[in-house]
């Protein structure tokens, strides 16, 4: 279910303007932000670029993940 919100004009530009650099809508940019913020409320002991990147991977799915080599494993 989709919502209007009002937002701040400079908000919205900023989120435009991340939105084109990061391949994505701008309300999904603000969804993403709005993600991050909550994720970093519920977790303050972690850093806002753990927070990004898991997130980013959660969305990425298992088939596009990189399984995990200990260094003494590794080829």
């Amino acid at each position: 279910m989709s919502l209007p919100v009002r937002i701040d004009e400079t908000l919205y530009q900023q989120a435009r303007a991340q939105a084109k650099a990061e391949h994505r809508t701008i309300a999904g940019q603000i969804e993403f932000w709005a993600e991050v913020g909550r994720t970093a409320m519920d977790n303050p002991d972690l850093p806002i670029d753990f927070i990004c990147e898991l997130l980013v991977a959660r969305a990425e799915g298992r088939e596009l993940a990189t399984p995990f080599m200990p260094e003494g494993q590794r080829d």
